[in-house]
């Protein structure tokens, strides 16, 4: 018996239920022949470096096997002859890896960060309060300059329709009758009475 390290890709049509399920079958297989999976691990739904069958992704699965040759020549001949695989590596090891394989250990890892992330008590205590405290004092001193700009702004517009309020009035008025006018007005009434006066005075020549 032998180590062998054996991983396969399933195409990408198949739900991650199928192709687990694909996966113990071909462990049966091995167990038929003899042979021991002593890892079963899905590695979940991948990209593919290239197309294969139109497939652009996969479902990757990996087996630790303690097998013969004949065990892993009837794996590999049920698995060509499988329409759901799009392809199978088989190496022969010394030894076999124990734990969990280095791929399962990093999606682990992204897993618990992701749980970390969505962890809403530290966002609430650190959200919540500081923004208060922090805005608060800023938002009402801003409140107050605007409100004196404001009044600001208001009086210097009164006084300007004020200032053009009085440009107007004036401008509609007519201009008052100067004195000198009114003198020239006056002795010249003077004069045409003063000569109807006279002519009235005059004695009427008498006609033979």
């Amino acid at each position: 018996m032998r180590n062998y390290e054996h991983t396969f890709i399933a195409r990408q049509d198949l739900s991650p239920q199928q192709a687990q399920g694909l996966a113990e079958t071909y462990a049966g297989v091995v167990a038929e022949q003899g042979g021991e999976v002593t890892k079963n691990e899905y590695w979940g739904l991948r990209s593919l470096s290239y197309r294969i069958k139109k497939n652009r992704k996969g479902h990757y699965i990996h087996f630790n096997l303690n097998a013969s040759s004949a065990a892993i020549d009837e794996l590999e001949r049920q698995q060509r002859l499988s329409d759901d695989v799009l392809r199978y590596l088989t190496v022969r090891v010394d030894d076999l890896e124990e734990g969990p394989s280095v791929l399962m250990q990093a999606r682990s890892s992204r897993e618990e960060r992701s749980r970390r992330t969505h962890d809403d008590g530290p966002r609430r205590s650190h959200d919540d309060g500081p923004r208060r405290s922090h805005d608060d004092g800023p938002r009402r001193a801003r409140s107050d300059d605007d409100a004196k700009r404001t009044d600001e702004a208001k009086k210097s517009g009164e006084a300007e329709k004020s200032s053009e309020a009085q440009k107007s009035s004036e401008a509609k008025t007519p201009d008052a009758v100067k004195p000198s006018d009114a003198a020239k007005t006056s002795d010249e009434a003077k004069a045409s009475d003063e000569t109807n006066t006279a002519a009235a005075s005059e004695p009427t020549a008498k006609t033979d």
